[in-house]
């Protein structure tokens, strides 16, 4: 309540602290936007083991989660919150893309061709229909690059856009421009193609709820699982360090299911960790055994949140569900496509997962042209 009242007023600080009580008792995520006296402040809350929440204000000044400082127009391209992770830096992605492209003489090319005091107007254009994702972003790369240049959309992330729909109108000095069009468009046309594929699949998957997986592209995590929010599904664990997850290798090397939950619930015990485990299993046997765990009750750490159903047919996940029986959340994972995925969703279970989503994403093809 201390952070928020930084950023707002505490009239309407208070409007938000009590929005995360009700969260912790009604809901496992929920994204906030509240505008107030002092700017708009963002808030992005998940709830678990232990709770966690990002949190960007318009007064530059970041209260927690991702450092990203950002003006007020640029905070309002902002729909849904990026997810909390807690060594990525939003800002730090952008500038290493920037050095990346431009190295240490910059567009050579523009600067060759063109006067510095050069100006010109240019477009984005959708070339193929989707879900448009990284409009926030690729108004950071272009405000990073310089502040000086304007940025103004039709369309926002989350919407669907069709061929031939111009969203995106950017004005100012020519050369910064074009330095920044294709990091700016490297950014949104992978982040909405996991948006477009992810829209696919969650609407597919309903009434199950669509996830991720941390097949993503090293040092774009925080980006790529932003996009799966867009698109209309929900994070998985953010990284190694959120959540157990026992899966095979993990039971061949400790001997056994219930041995690795046993020493998992020691190790978190002792070192006072409250984390919850996920349980991969392949077969029914080895579901009777996950909710036998489950039954031991609920320890201080080390709650069996959920029993991962891996590469099962729609007969025996269905059967899996049954065993289940509502005593914890399950998660069919392996073969999803978007022709299986409804008949997986149809089966009971609480989540779909999908490498796929962001290890395979087709980006959506958008085009940048200089129209004067």
């Amino acid at each position: 309540h201390k952070a928020l009242t930084a950023a707002l007023t505490p009239a309407d600080a208070m409007k938000v602290f009590a929005s995360v009580v009700r969260t912790v008792s009604t809901a496992s995520s929920r994204q906030i936007s509240l505008k107030g006296s002092r700017g708009s402040l963002y808030v992005s809350f998940n709830v678990g083991r232990p709770a966690r929440y990002s949190c960007y204000s318009t007064r530059s000044q970041i209260v927690k989660g991702v450092a990203m400082e950002m003006s007020s127009k640029m905070a309002e391209t902002i729909t849904i919150p990026p997810p909390y992770h807690p060594t990525q830096d939003i800002q730090k992605i952008i500038r290493l893309a920037l050095d990346e492209d431009a190295g240490d003489l910059g567009d050579i090319t523009s600067l060759a061709c063109m006067s510095e005091d050069a100006q010109a107007t240019a477009t984005f254009l959708a070339k193929a229909d989707g879900t448009l994702a990284g409009v926030a972003v690729a108004s950071m790369v272009f405000e990073m690059l310089d502040p000086s240049i304007q940025v103004e959309w039709t369309k926002l992330d989350g919407e669907s856009i069709t061929k031939g729909t111009k969203f995106g109108t950017v004005k100012g000095p020519a050369i910064a421009i074009l330095t920044a069009e294709r990091v700016a468009l490297n950014f949104m046309q992978r982040m909405s193609g996991i948006a477009t594929a992810t829209r696919a699949m969650a609407d597919a998957a309903k009434p199950a709820r669509m996830l991720e997986t941390r097949k993503t592209v090293p040092g774009l995590r925080i980006l790529d699982k932003w996009a799966v929010l867009i698109g209309g599904g929900e994070n998985h664990r953010m990284g190694l360090y959120d959540m157990l997850m026992i899966k095979d290798n993990h039971v061949a090397a400790s001997g056994g299911i219930t041995p690795a939950v046993k020493r998992a619930r020691d190790y978190l015990g002792g070192r006072g960790l409250a984390l919850d485990i996920e349980l991969e299993t392949r077969t029914l046997e080895e579901v009777a055994e996950a909710v036998k765990l489950v039954d031991e009750g609920e320890p201080a750490t080390g709650r069996i949140c959920r029993i991962m159903l891996d590469n099962m047919s729609i007969e025996t996940m269905q059967q899996a569900v049954g065993i289940v029986n509502g005593k914890c959340d399950t998660e069919a994972s392996g073969n999803v496509t978007l022709d299986t995925v409804n008949a997986i969703g149809a089966t009971g279970v609480t989540y779909i997962s999908s490498g796929a989503l962001t290890h395979s994403v087709q980006a959506l093809d958008i085009s940048f042209n200089i129209e004067t």
